[in-house]
Order: structure tokens, then C-alpha cells, then sequence
């Protein structure tokens, strides 16, 4: 906790203008003054990101975490049903398909319209998932089923990129970056509301989590309702994925990284210290990436994705090296 604390005045620090820690403590808690600019900076854009950057690293880590254990695979992410799959194509059809029909773009390019879309596009691709698993009785065939409708919406997605225009295209593009620096306290209210809920679902599930990573006999055997117990963890992670998605972009790697990390380091399997020690490393993990990007002292910032991947990936690398296996 307290390095959750630490990153986190860290990051509200550093970027184009340094704020002092003393100063941001003022702030906050109200107990001194400081200088208008600095106030504006912290609570118009820093703050509402720094928050953001929190969300979205602990509830990627939660879904991967959910979809690891469900489907007993190490490789196994946050996005493997396609929900950001269904989101991309969502804002594809927003920001390309508009622009194919002259008198939509002015609609389609207000801030909301693209969190709309991305959330119709998850809740979609959800609502076939959901359907589709209570008709099946393998994990196996569902994951199978989320990388059909990933396929599905991409090949979509690329026949809109081959008509669109380029303005278009690059702002899609810019789209897939992943941004956490664009929303508002307003939105970050909605945003807050849809994570709570997708936590919660997750926490119900903790007992579910624990049996099936020893399969689904012995889940069964434990008392387990296998078709609910695996509504429940898709639910979950449908809610935070969508929401994630809808508000922040397709976020890559944290899902898949920190589950592994948190199991290096805690060396357990019981998901009562696991999920909320993923929901730990996950904020923090995030804090740091959001701050490398933010180039301190510079006003330039570097896309969130290409951070997360660069900084994470060899840290699990040697991790999974020197332990010589995965922990799982």
C-alpha cells in the first residue's frame, strides 16, 4: 500500500510542469495553498488520469487473473472472449463508417460517441458469449468461440480501413494507442460505477476461482455449479474489459503480465491474496507505465500501449526465467 501511495504522488509529480510532493499534499488535504497553475494542472487533468491509470491497471489485472484460472492457460488475457474485439469495432464503425457518410461525422466525432460505441460493441460480443457458453460444457470451446469473434470483427475492421479515408484511418489509429489522460470527473463517475460492479461480481466468484483451478471435477465435486460459477467470472470480466475499453482504449498487456507477476511474487494460488494483490500490483504497475509515458519534464507523451509492453514484458521474462517455470 504504501508503494501504491508513493507511485501514485509520483506520478500527480512528474510531467511538463514538477509539482513538489509537499505541495500536492496541500492540495488534497486542503491544508495549505499553492500556486493557481499548479492547482489546475492537478485537478483538471492529473488527478482525474492518475485515478484512470488506478482503474485501469487493477481491473485488466482482475480479468486476467478471471480468464487465467477459468480456462487453466497461462496465455490466456483479459480480451480472449473478444470483447475488445467488439469495442475496436465499435469505434471503427464509428470513426470509419462516418466518414463514408458525409453528414454522420459531425455526430460521431463528440467525446461520448466513441465510449458509446466501444460499449455496444463489447456488450454485443458479451451477449453472443453468454449465450453461446450455455450451450457448450467445454472452457475450451469458449475460448475457441471468443478468438472466432475476435477474427470476425478484425477482418470487419479491415475492410472498413481499406474504404475509409486516411483522416480517418489515423484517428482510429490514434484510437488503439490507449489514452488515460482524456476524461473528465464526470465520466470518471461512470467509469468508477461499471469497475465497482465488475469488482464485485469478481469477488463473488473468489470460492468458484479456488475449485476450478483444479479442474471441473473437482469443482463439482466441491458443490460448485459450474454454468454459474462461469456466468459469474464472465460477467466480471466482461464489466471491466467494456468498461476499460470503452473509456481508456484496448490497454495491451497488463492483463496477461500482472496475474503472473502476482504469483511470482506471492507464491500462492489462493485467490483470497491473489485477486486483491492483483488489484495492488495492477494500480501500481500502471502508475509507473503512465508516468514513463508522461516523459517528465517534457510536453511530449508517448502512447500508453507501447510503455506497458516495453517496460512489463522483460520483467516477466525474467521472472518466468530465473523460476525456471510458471507459477500457475
Amino acid at each position: 500500500m504504501i508503494g501504491l501511495v508513493f507511485t501514485w504522488l509520483l506520478n500527480l509529480s512528474l510531467g511538463s510542469v514538477a509539482i513538489p510532493f509537499s505541495k500536492i499534499i496541500h492540495s488534497i488535504t486542503g491544508t495549505g495553498t499553492i500556486k493557481e497553475s499548479w492547482e489546475h494542472i492537478l485537478w483538471i487533468y492529473r488527478l482525474p488520469k492518475s485515478i484512470t491509470a488506478i482503474l485501469v491497471g487493477s481491473g485488466l489485472g482482475v480479468a486476467g487473473l478471471l480468464m487465467q484460472t477459468l480456462f487453466r492457460n497461462p496465455l490466456a488475457g483479459p480480451y480472449v472472449l473478444g470483447l475488445s474485439s467488439g469495442a475496436s469495432l465499435g469505434v471503427a464503425l464509428c470513426i470509419m463508417g462516418a466518414s463514408l457518410f458525409g453528414g454522420l461525422e459531425f455526430i460521431f466525432s463528440q467525446k461520448w460517441s466513441y465510449a458509446i460505441a466501444a460499449s455496444l460493441g463489447s456488450f454485443l460480443v458479451l451477449l453472443c458469449v453468454l449465450l453461446l457458453s450455455t450451450r457448450v460444457k467445454d472452457h475450451m470451446a469458449i475460448l475457441i468461440i471468443g478468438l472466432m469473434f475476435a477474427s470476425i470483427t478484425a477482418g470487419i475492421v479491415s475492410v472498413l480501413s481499406f474504404f475509409a479515408s486516411a483522416e480517418a484511418l489515423q484517428q482510429y489509429i490514434f484510437w488503439g494507442f490507449g489514452s488515460l489522460g482524456n476524461l473528465s470527473w464526470h465520466e470518471l463517475y461512470w467509469f468508477l460505477g461499471f469497475y465497482s460492479m465488475g469488482i464485485l461480481v469478481s469477488l463473488t466468484a473468489i470460492k468458484a476461482l479456488n475449485s476450478l483451478q483444479l479442474g471441473e471435477a473437482y469443482a463439482k465435486s466441491m458443490g460448485q455449479n459450474i454454468q454459474q460459477s462461469r456466468f459469474l467470472i464472465i460477467l466480471g470480466t466482461s464489466l471491466l474489459c467494456g468498461v476499460i475499453t470503452a473509456f481508456a482504449g484496448p490497454i495491451a498487456f497488463i492483463g496477461l503480465a500482472i496475474p503472473h507477476l502476482t504469483r511470482q511474487l506471492f507464491k500462492t494460488s489462493n485467490h483470497k491474496i491473489l485477486l486483491p494483490a492483483v488489484i495492488l500490483l495492477g494500480s501500481i504497475l500502471m502508475l509507473i507505465c503512465d508516468t514513463i509515458s508522461q516523459l517528465p519534464s517534457s510536453e511530449l507523451m508517448l502512447p500508453i500501449n507501447a510503455i506497458t509492453a516495453l517496460i512489463g514484458a522483460p520483467v516477466i521474462i525474467t521472472l518466468l526465467i530465473r523460476n525456471r517455470k510458471i507459477v500457475f
